[in-house]
């Protein structure tokens, strides 16, 4: 399966205006669900619901903290990665900058903040945090929490390879029409259960980024 979820005319709004609804409404309160397995963070399908919660009966919670940078251009765009091909999880995968919060994290935005230096360089001086998305689960246990930002423009990228191969920019008009968001499904126990996919150039952007990028366009452009 490979189509788009809705047949609507792509939302267009200002730099301005984004970061004005994102401001709006999001915060940084952080959801008790990022380590409560009892909760389960919900995603109106019925197969990725029931996925997540035999995985939360499974496997340990396993909290996570992403970066969502919007680079604030004229045309404002999102500074994806893609992870290393040797790494043991989602090797090879576009992604946000990010990982899993360590016990030295003062918050979610503090390990997003860590990550997103440790892997591309980016600095936290560039870096005006907006507030959390919606927590996200995955197939793998993890719990994360996006924190999106505004990044100035003039920043310096110094890559991790032992982490990422590249960074790289995608125009958020591009990421936010949902004419990009196709639905793809696979099975899981028996279940079909759906992802997201957003194709760019020669970029495959798909799975939990996408996913996120998904609930990004429900909070800012649907509401």
């Amino acid at each position: 399966m490979n189509e788009p979820l809705l047949k609507v005319k792509p939302a267009t709004i200002s730099s301005t205006e984004f970061f004005a609804r994102a401001r709006t409404r999001l915060d940084f309160e952080v959801p008790p669900g990022l380590v409560d397995p009892n909760i389960i963070p919900r995603t109106g399908d019925s197969g990725n619901d029931r996925m997540l919660e035999i995985v939360a009966q499974e496997q340990p919670v396993r909290p996570a903290a992403v970066l969502i940078p919007v680079v604030d251009h004229p045309e404002p765009t999102v500074l994806l990665t893609q992870r290393s091909p040797n790494l043991s999880s989602h090797a090879g995968q576009i992604s946000f900058p990010g990982g899993k919060i360590d016990a030295t994290d003062a918050s979610p935005l503090d390990a997003a903040l860590r990550e997103a230096c440790e892997e591309v360089g980016l600095k936290r001086e560039f870096i005006d945090p907006v507030g959390y998305l919606d927590l996200y689960g995955t197939a793998f246990g993890f719990r994360i929490l996006p924190t999106v930002a505004r990044v100035k423009p003039g920043f310096a990228l110094e890559i991790n390879e032992a982490e990422v191969v590249d960074a790289f920019e995608v125009p958020l008009a591009f990421l936010m029409n949902p004419e990009n968001h196709q639905i793809h499904t696979k099975e899981f126990r028996g279940m079909d259960r759906s992802y997201y996919a957003m194709p760019f150039a020669e970029r495959y952007i798909w799975g939990a980024t996408a996913g996120i990028l998904r609930v990004l366009y429900e909070r800012i452009y649907l509401s």
